[in-house]
């Protein structure tokens, strides 16, 4: 059962009663006007404490439209609108999250122990590319085994397509994909499945395009700190409580007024903050003390800090997990020799990912050549699940020039051994849209600016690949989609026909069995630290034991390239179980053209010999 509400939103404009209440910062302006939509004239707002100002109105209901005028410029987008239906530059409109009826309102939440994700990008995941059209399609993740779905961000950006990491309009759903009701079904929609729902946030940088808080204050931004994409947050300078308030506020809406269940918060270290205590400390601790049911907070963040994802009372921040890319980066090493960008820093050893599998991360404070500082801290003592592990996600498959999936560059039959490797790990796994029937569609970067910030972009975009050895010569770059064109973005969005024909059904089978397994294996659900044990065999293959404590004890042997006989003298002695076969990933239902392994671990001397790579996963009879 979920506890009772206990946040009330304090921004922006609220229905109250016949009319409604305003409430927007703007504290170096003198005055503050709301501008309705229609033919009423505007009229002003008090200005209170902290440069807040407030004021009620029955002119103005639910369903309109208004903007504010600042000290007679504008008028302006509310910074804290609920939806904007003609774009980022145009005018906010009244919404009542209260009048939307929830089919399950007792929704208890999913446990860290059992999450599993399954990530998404709104527009791209079904041919429609809408809210509605998305939650027509959640019984197929919640069949998959996927226990949450994670949205890439819907706060409103300017433009029919979008990644969405350049949104504007914090607390408004995009007008892309549907109107605020219809995200609000998606959601109940999931919970009805049983799946959790995560979004997205960014909270480091605002778009440059239809990004109005400096119109309210300048206090928004730093003075002291910069970003990648913009000025940097105000989180500890002068004035910068408010601007505080406004992102953990933003948190709570999304939590509370559309029931997420937690939140991905975007490049965590670029949330630049010296304060005593640090924004995500504040805005974990405000959120759990909000409601009563599971909520979880991922960071992404490349730093492997272990206070990040420690409680606050021992000195940490307070999520609950964060993205480790290590696996990612060192698998993808190992299996396809990228070494360019991020992969300056990874040696492809299966030395190195056996490491990474049972700490959660592998720097830990080794010096990164790709970002010029030592990187990482002891993750000794965390809990495997706070670590989430992926072989494909948005950033990953999307940064790529061609926007290839690592199933479009690995045979199908290393790709089902990289699968049993993520989905039999400790590790809290993320799916990316598409992987689990090795989509053929890729997916690319895209945007829909206008046309001078379009090319400012495409140049930047450009600029990226400049030491790429793919792009020494400059020709390649002729070869490289468009990111503003309509075609680019429609070529990512999935073909639902695929999971119905070879080689992607038997692909989803294999996704479907192994999640079912995690579901049901004690060993592979437990968050016990030290139950897992990773080792490499030879310079092809690796052995994932899990030993959970309680219940029987589970093996995988990956064999990631290559073929012959893989010895596994780990699971022989008088001291061990035996063991027997759950599965192999080159069986039938699995592989459209079978080539089981040959399995003998009965004897003193274990082997399984295999024909191509692949997985066996062996349970320790009792």
């Amino acid at each position: 059962m979920t506890s009772p509400r206990r946040w009330e939103a304090s921004l922006g404009a609220l229905p109250d009663g016949d009319g409604a209440r305003f409430r927007v910062w703007a504290p170096e302006a003198s005055s503050v006007e709301v501008v309705p939509g229609g033919q009423e004239p505007s009229f002003p707002l008090e200005k209170g404490d902290e440069g807040h100002f407030t004021g009620r109105s029955n002119r103005i209901r639910t369903g309109d439209r208004y903007r504010y005028r600042v000290d007679g410029r504008g008028p302006f987008p509310d910074p804290a609108s609920r939806f904007q239906p003609e774009g980022v530059h145009g005018p906010s409109e009244v919404i009542a999250p209260g009048r939307f009826s929830w089919s399950h309102p007792d929704w208890p939440g999913v446990s860290p122990e059992d999450l599993v994700i399954y990530e998404l990008h709104l527009g791209t995941f079904t041919p429609e590319g809408t809210y509605a059209a998305a939650a027509a399609r959640l019984r197929h993740v919640a069949d998959l085994g996927a226990t949450a779905i994670e949205l890439m961000p819907v706060a409103d950006f300017p433009g029919r397509r979008g990644w969405g990491y350049d949104g504007v309009d914090l607390f408004a759903p995009a007008r892309c994909y549907g109107r605020p009701d219809d995200l609000r079904r998606l959601v109940d929609e999931a919970h009805g499945l049983g799946l959790a729902v995560l979004l997205d946030v960014v909270y480091n940088h605002l778009g440059p395009d239809g990004n109005y808080l400096a119109q309210f204050s300048p206090s928004y931004f730093s003075q002291t700190h910069g970003s990648p994409w913009g000025p940097a947050i105000n989180l500890d300078g002068p004035n910068s409580a408010p601007v505080r308030d406004f992102f953990v506020e933003n948190a709570l809406h999304w939590i509370h007024e559309y029931r997420m269940d937690g939140l991905r918060l975007d490049a965590t270290h670029h949330l630049h903050d010296d304060s005593p205590r640090h924004l995500l400390a504040e805005l974990s601790a405000r959120v759990r003390g909000s409601i009563g049911r599971p909520i979880h907070l991922i960071a992404e963040d490349p730093r492997n800090l272990a206070h990040l994802i420690q409680p606050e009372g021992a000195g940490g921040w307070g999520m609950d997990g964060v993205w480790s890319d290590d696996f990612h980066h060192e698998l993808r090493r190992y299996l396809v020799g990228d070494s360019d960008g991020v992969f300056r820093d990874f040696r492809g050893s299966l030395a190195d990912l056996a490491r990474t599998l049972e700490r959660g991360w592998l720097f830990t404070g080794a010096y990164s050549i790709h970002r010029g500082y030592h990187r990482g801290t002891d993750p000794a003592g965390l809990p495997p699940r706070r670590f989430v592990f992926n072989i494909q996600n948005h950033d990953r498959i999307g940064n790529r020039a061609r926007g290839e999936r690592l199933n479009h560059q690995v045979d199908l039959a290393t790709y089902r051994a990289a699968t049993a490797l993520l989905l039999t790990s400790a590790a809290t796994p993320l799916l990316f849209m598409g992987q689990e029937w090795a989509a053929g569609t890729p997916f690319l970067f895209f945007t829909d600016h206008d046309e001078e910030l379009g090319r400012k972009v495409r140049e930047g975009r450009r600029r990226e690949f400049l030491t790429y050895a793919e792009f020494a010569d400059e020709a390649n770059y002729a070869l490289l989609p468009d990111i503003q064109a309509d075609s680019t973005f429609r070529a990512c969005k999935l073909d639902w026909s695929e999971p119905e024909a070879e080689p992607h059904a038997s692909t989803l089978r294999l996704y479907r069995a192994l999640l079912r397994l995690r579901r049901e294996e004690p060993a592979l659900r437990s968050n016990r630290c030290g139950g897992l044990h990773a080792e490499p065999i030879g310079e092809e293959a690796m052995l994932l034991r899990h030993d959970p404590g309680e219940g029987r004890s589970l093996a995988l042997v990956a064999r990631l390239k290559g073929t012959g006989a893989v010895p596994v003298p780990a699971l022989a002695g008088e001291d061990q179980p035996r063991w027997t076969v759950l599965l192999t990933t080159e069986d039938p239902p699995f592989a459209p053209d079978p080539m089981p392994p040959r399995i003998d671990v009965g004897g003193p001397g274990p082997t399984i010999q295999f024909d191509r790579p692949g997985a066996v996963l062996l349970a320790a009879e009792s």
